[in-house]
């Protein structure tokens, strides 16, 4: 993994992104902090063309986004026009809203939307990822996860792998496993470490303050393709800019190649 392959995904910023004003304060911060790409998730209504001219100005790739679930399967053409306007060619079903996984219909449906959106999204040169939580590892007859059922079900050409470390563990998977499994398949993952209090009780935290084996995790992610590393803590303990240093500095002292 190279520096130039860990990106910050924007939703840990989202506080600070809600307009043009802060997109553009916030940008000049995480280029200072060192990070040289960006998830587009989590911002405010602003027009492609200034979040564009923005990150150029700041020397930041637009690596990939996250988009509204609903707008990927029923008005797939607009997000792949939004795409193409921000010159990314990744983004990820973010969330399985309103999805009864005891309703078997509710899944058969959303696996079999996800693969014809991601068919139109690769027409079009573009990947569609999923991006799990710890939901999809309900398995509600014993049987397969849903996670399983997405990659089962799924053409590989058309739906990829968006891992997230955190929600991986916290299913109760084994995340280097899921890593290797998705190999020619994980074009991009969400590194987001895990930490335990003495209670049990699971939360975020920065890269390295954690309990997940991120040399096992990267090595298995570049074996199998992975071309973005992007850093994520939904919540922090104070100021988020401090947190995304922190991994950064973490990453840079013990993770690159």
């Amino acid at each position: 993994m190279k520096l130039s392959q860990v990106a910050i995904q924007l939703y840990t910023l989202r506080d600070f992104c809600k307009t043009t004003e802060d997109f553009a304060a916030s940008m000049k911060k995480v280029s200072a902090i060192g990070y040289t790409a960006v998830q587009i998730s989590g911002v405010g209504p602003i027009p492609e063309a200034e979040l564009v001219a923005i990150c150029k100005a700041e020397g930041l790739t637009i690596c990939a986004t996250h988009e509204n679930g609903q707008k990927i399967l029923d008005e797939t053409e607009s997000v792949i026009a939004r795409l193409q306007a921000l010159g990314t060619k990744l983004t990820a079903y973010p969330y399985p809203a309103g999805v009864d996984f005891n309703n078997p219909e509710h899944v058969s449906t959303l696996i079999r939307k996800l693969d014809a959106a991601g068919a139109k999204f690769r027409a079009a040169g573009l990947k569609l990822g999923y991006h799990n939580h710890a939901n999809e590892f309900y398995r509600p007859d014993g049987g397969s996860t849903f996670l399983d059922r997405v990659y089962a079900e799924t053409s590989p050409e058309n739906i990829v792998s968006e891992l997230d470390t955190f929600w991986v563990q916290r299913g109760g998977g084994d995340i280097v496993d899921w890593v290797r499994r998705m190999k020619g398949r994980i074009p991009f993952i969400h590194l987001k470490d895990y930490k335990v209090n003495p209670a049990g009780e699971s939360s975020f935290c920065e890269i390295g303050a954690g309990t997940l084996p991120f040399k096992r995790i990267i090595a298995e992610a570049e074996a199998g393709g992975c071309e973005w590393f992007i850093v994520e803590q939904d919540t922090c303990p104070g100021d988020p800019f401090v947190s995304i240093k922190q991994s950064l500095d973490y990453i840079k002292d013990n993770l690159l190649g």
